[in-house]
């Protein structure tokens, strides 16, 4: 591959290690040494999670289309606007930067101070069953491609860079964080649970927001998208 091909593949990688390096860190900071206990409990990561991932949109978006998530690159694909290779290029470049932040935070930190959060990796809540979660993670997710799809995508939005995205992730995880982490990606999922083992419920986090990315994906172009230009970014950042 040139440059070309590989400028978007590492933005993908770098984005994604910086938004859950800062986001999966204040899970940490949250939790230790009891949960809710420091870096701002539920708001502070919810600020954390949407200040970072808007600012890294409005970096990255004209890179890549600044997707970050398995999700948004399969809602994308389902909209007809990326290819599967590419797609699939996408989302092991995002697996390989949360790995990367996963392994980075376990470094960081001393272990009594990760190891109640597990490196921020998102777990089920009190009461909250597997089907449960991952009908919450769909919803979740349906929020954040709608804003993706609606903000970033749809050319009679109005330009506002990242901040509805980040703003859509932070609305989430203050509804779903105490119940399913709010993860609404995969990968969020993938890093900090493969960097500290844990492996618990593992599906939850792949199942539920790659349902949601299609069926918000599905009701954008058959519904809402008639006047919408779905070659914009993020879909294709050459567009």
């Amino acid at each position: 591959m040139n440059r070309k091909e590989w400028a978007p593949l590492t933005a993908e990688a770098v984005g994604t290690f910086l938004f859950f390096f800062v986001g999966a860190g204040a899970v940490v900071l949250s939790d230790y040494p009891t949960p809710g206990s420091g870096g701002g409990g539920l708001v502070g990561v919810a600020l954390a999670h949407g200040l970072v991932l808007g600012v890294l949109v409005s970096a990255l978006g004209a890179v890549s289309g600044a997707h970050f998530n398995p999700a948004v690159t399969f809602g994308v694909w389902i909209a007809g606007r990326i290819t599967a290779a590419r797609a699939i290029q996408y989302v092991l470049a995002q697996l390989v930067g949360a790995l990367i932040a996963g392994l980075a935070l376990r470094a960081v930190f001393a272990d009594p101070v990760w190891q109640p959060s597990s490196i921020g990796t998102p777990a089920l809540g009190t009461g909250i069953g597997v089907a449960t979660g991952i009908a919450i993670e769909a919803v979740l997710t349906m929020v954040l491609l709608f804003a993706v799809f609606g903000t970033a995508i749809d050319p009679r939005a109005p330009k506002i860079g990242g901040l509805a995205i980040g703003l859509a992730i932070a609305a989430d995880i203050l509804m779903g964080g105490p119940l399913t982490g709010a993860a609404m990606n995969p990968a969020r999922w993938f890093g900090p649970a493969v960097a500290s083992g844990h492996l618990d419920n593992w599906f939850v986090w792949i199942i539920g927001p790659l349902i949601g990315a299609a069926v918000a994906a599905a009701i954008y172009r058959g519904v809402l998208a008639e006047d919408a230009d779905l070659a914009r970014t993020p879909a294709s950042p050459e567009a």
